[in-house]
């Protein structure tokens, strides 16, 4: 398996903040550095499928910093570090750690970005992001999935993440525009008031699929002039996009 120095880097970089201020146990650290080789061997896996080499060191860096156990159910929590979703309540899941990374090395986040993401869950997608862009604007439609993850945010400290509970179709529009989105669940088509928030120059990574079709993930790209392009780029499996009644 291929794994640069950068990585290394970056990982031990990570462990280390963590084992500095005794957060957490080395149990934990170890579980997660055998989550990120796995994000790798993954890349390596699918690298000739989906043309992607590597993730960026910034990415995994970032995945190395996030403790991805306090974001699963307690039951589960075990399981925290296999590169496989996991349920976290209401019928959502986390995301596979392999598809965290992917999503977001597609993005190509930078330090002074806002984004959107719509379907927090858990909070851990918006916790990777939350290294490395500015601010994270993220929407949750169940309300005590939404409540639970909001106060799970604050408690450990993500002071550049908000929450609102509503309906993710229609985006944030007091906040636009974004630099980049993120939609973590299925609808059958690209929601036009997303597209229209996204700043030119921006880009989207969207799952698009309906329940029983197969799902495309999708980059949206705005150009300057506001002219939009879409390209699929790999076939995945999301929870579908729930909207209010």
């Amino acid at each position: 398996m291929h794994l640069t120095t950068n990585y290394l880097v970056a990982i031990l970089i990570g462990f280390s903040a963590f084992n500095a201020n005794a957060t957490e146990t080395d149990f934990w650290v170890e579980r997660r550095a055998g989550m990120i080789w796995e994000i790798q061997a993954t890349v390596d896996y699918t690298r000739e499928e989906t043309g992607v080499f590597e993730i960026d060191q910034e990415v995994m860096h970032s995945l190395s910093r996030v403790p991805r156990h306090k974001f699963v159910p307690e039951e589960i929590r075990e399981l925290a570090y296999e590169n496989r979703p996991l349920p976290v309540g209401h019928g959502q899941t986390i995301s596979q750690p392999y598809i965290v990374a992917y999503m977001t090395e597609q993005l190509k986040p930078k330090k002074d970005y806002k984004a959107l993401e719509i379907g927090t869950g858990s909070g851990y997608q918006a916790a990777v992001l939350s290294g490395l862009v500015r601010h994270v604007y993220t929407i949750e439609i169940i309300e005590d999935l939404g409540k639970r993850t909001k106060k799970r945010l604050k408690d450990m400290k993500y002071k550049n993440i908000t929450v609102k509970i509503g309906d993710g179709y229609f985006g944030w529009k007091e906040n636009a525009p974004y630099d980049i989105i993120i939609v973590t669940a299925a609808p059958d088509h690209i929601p036009p008031p997303l597209v229209q928030q996204l700043k030119p120059e921006g880009v989207m990574c969207i799952p698009v699929g309906g329940r029983f079709q197969v799902q495309n993930l999708t980059l949206v790209r705005k150009d300057k002039d506001g002219s939009v392009k879409t390209k699929r780029i790999m076939p995945v499996r999301f929870v579908p996009f729930t909207r209010k009644d």
